[in-house]
């Protein structure tokens, strides 16, 4: 059973290593579980991932990972010896691609997640449009998702607004990890497709991902106790 705690995946999207730790230190008693993006990967690898294990706390290794399959599957052979509890790979890198990902996962660490990312939520109709898909944000997602689920991933990346209708077509125990997250929905940076804490937990999101809403807050703690607030609300609801 996920806990409240444990649902809330906070996103260290800092330029530096300190910064990011002070962060996990300060709030590491009431969130559980911490994404690693490619800008915190690539400068610090291992070591980020190490500091986050020493405290014990759970990692979400958001890479990404779009490639032919070969190429993704030794990839996977390095980065399963972290041992992260999710990481990601682009479901557009195909079936095969995903298949083997999976394979991968069960042979050098079966208790990793591996989940797919559809539609980025920064990506509207309109831009999807631009890269030559003809469909909908909400029918492009539903078509990956299908696919991951048929190809062996555990779930997928996708915006909160699509929760509902990917947990009736993909059922459970297909995970879904929404980012996109804002208590104000009013700010929403760079995000296209956002929901709150409460409305994406309420209709059946596994997890959600927050990060600058806390990272620039005055007050992180308070916001991340605000955050487990909806969440535990939203699941009381469902």
């Amino acid at each position: 059973m996920v806990n409240e705690k444990e649902r809330l995946i906070v996103s260290l999207d800092f330029e530096n290593i300190t910064d990011a730790l002070n962060l996990v230190d300060l709030i590491k008693e009431e969130a559980k579980f911490y994404k690693i993006g490619l800008q915190m990967y690539l400068k610090y690898g291992a070591k980020i991932i190490s500091e986050l294990k020493t405290r014990e706390l759970k990692i979400f290794l958001d890479l990404k990972l779009n490639d032919i399959p070969n190429t993704v599957k030794e990839a996977l052979k390095v980065l399963t010896d972290y041992s992260p509890d999710i990481i990601n790979m682009h479901v557009l890198a195909g079936f095969e691609a995903m298949k083997e990902a999976k394979e991968v996962i069960l042979e050098k660490s079966p208790p990793t997640k591996i989940i797919g990312v559809t539609v980025l939520t920064s990506l509207d109709d309109e831009n999807l449009k631009m890269l030559g898909f003809q469909e909908s944000s909400e029918k492009q997602t539903e078509k990956l998702s299908l696919l991951s689920k048929s190809a062996g991933l555990d779930g997928v990346v996708a915006s909160a607004k699509d929760v509902k209708r990917l947990k009736e077509l993909c059922g459970v125990p297909f995970l879904i990890v929404c980012p996109g997250i804002r208590r104000n929905t009013e700010n929403i940076d760079d995000q296209k497709r956002v929901a709150t804490p409460y409305s994406a937990i309420k209709d059946g999101a596994d997890y959600i991902v927050v990060g600058r809403p806390i990272i620039k807050s005055n007050s992180p703690k308070a916001e991340v106790l605000d955050i487990i607030k909806e969440i535990n609300k939203g699941l009381m609801e469902r």
